[in-house]
């Protein structure tokens, strides 16, 4: 009996050994902190001037995936029936994703939900596929994945994700890093398959020695209690505090998922799940200033600066403002707008533009 004990305990202590080891294989597990490549082709791309407008536009661009689905994660009760986009209709989308950006033409553009290598969207690399249609606009580009797996075991994938931020930049970035920001607490194996969000942090020189940094993000889109969402904006706030102490100017763009004022009681009862009644977002813009301002997407024009339209067929518009661009007092904002008259096809995120005056030499 003995003996029978100690094989089957044996058994399973190799079967847990070789269970941990394929989980580690299968997922990803980033430094909180990584120095990352910066991509700069030749010829060498321009400096900033201080006093010089910037242009800058930020969009989630849903792995291309198009409007003519129903995801999983599109509906409050998760019933979407849709798995996967056609590799026909991503590359409608990224025809149409193209158009927009050369359209625009944004100094600086900042990019959510790029994929490579990921089972829900046919293994491309988008990123790649972007660049051969704007290799003309941006010499310079910085990447980091903020989700990463060769495998996760959720039957709505049931396969690899790899999904990323991106930032292009007309001028020259000089140095760019990955900060992880805090993740949803869970069990020590589902936080393997987890998304990792991220600040994608990058530094373009100024002509007279300074910088400005420029942060992209993607936060947490859990419910209440089951997101890390507000430890990530502490988290955020602390990096930009620093900075603002430093005197670098700065601005950061992204999908926050989080409503503005006054939004929360505005959206269908149904949809407001995954939100807070008072919203983490207030410890930024408490602080600094933020595009859409709380008067612009919950005023009179609010529909205007609405930036989200999920693929539920219970809408026929977008419903919410969750993508913002906040950016240091020491930049002026010279004007502001959301994209919507032809994006309402291409994701279901719209993009939020700027253009800000840099600081003048001191």
């Amino acid at each position: 009996m003995n003996r029978l004990l100690r094989t089957t305990l044996v058994g399973l202590l190799i079967l847990a050994g070789v269970l941990t080891a394929l989980v580690y294989s299968l997922t990803w597990r980033p430094a909180d902190k990584q120095t990352l490549p910066v991509s700069c082709v030749a010829p060498r791309a321009p400096t900033l001037l201080p006093g010089q407008a910037l242009k800058v536009m930020t969009w989630n661009v849903q792995y291309l995936a198009g409007k003519n689905y129903v995801f999983w994660y599109d509906t409050p009760d998760g019933s979407g029936p849709d798995e996967r986009p056609t590799i026909e209709d991503m590359a409608s989308s990224l025809d149409e994703v193209a158009r927009v950006i050369r359209d625009e033409q944004p100094d600086v553009l900042l990019l959510q939900e790029l994929d490579e290598g990921a089972k829900p969207s046919h293994y491309q690399d988008q990123l790649a596929l972007l660049q051969e249609r704007l290799v003309d606009l941006y010499p310079c580009s910085v990447q980091a994945f903020d989700w990463k797996a060769d495998f996760v075991p959720d039957w709505h994938i049931f396969g690899s994700v790899g999904r990323k931020l991106v930032t292009l930049s007309r001028y020259q970035i000089e140095h760019a890093e990955r900060l992880q920001l805090p993740v949803a607490s869970a069990n020590l194996l589902s936080r393997q398959f987890q998304p990792k969000p991220a600040l994608l942090l990058s530094y373009l020189p100024l002509s007279d020695g300074g910088q400005l940094a420029v942060l992209n993000t993607r936060l947490d889109n859990g419910a209440p209690g089951h997101s890390a969402v507000r430890e990530q904006v502490q988290a955020t706030i602390k990096l930009l505090d620093k900075f603002e102490s430093r005197g670098t100017p700065w601005l950061i763009g992204g999908d926050f998922n989080l409503l503005p004022l006054g939004q929360f009681l505005r959206l269908d009862p149904g949809r407001r799940g995954q939100y807070s009644p008072d919203s983490e977002l207030h410890l930024l813009w408490d602080k600094y200033p933020m595009v859409p301002s709380n008067s612009q997407s919950s005023g009179i024009d609010r529909a205007q600066w609405l930036t989200h339209f999920p693929n539920d067929p219970g809408l026929d518009g977008p419903d919410r403002t969750v993508d913002y661009l906040f950016f240091s007092p020491r930049l002026k904002k010279v004007e502001a707008r959301v994209r919507q008259d032809d994006t309402l096809r291409i994701s279901n995120h719209l993009p939020v533009i700027a253009r800000f005056l840099l600081p003048a030499a001191q």
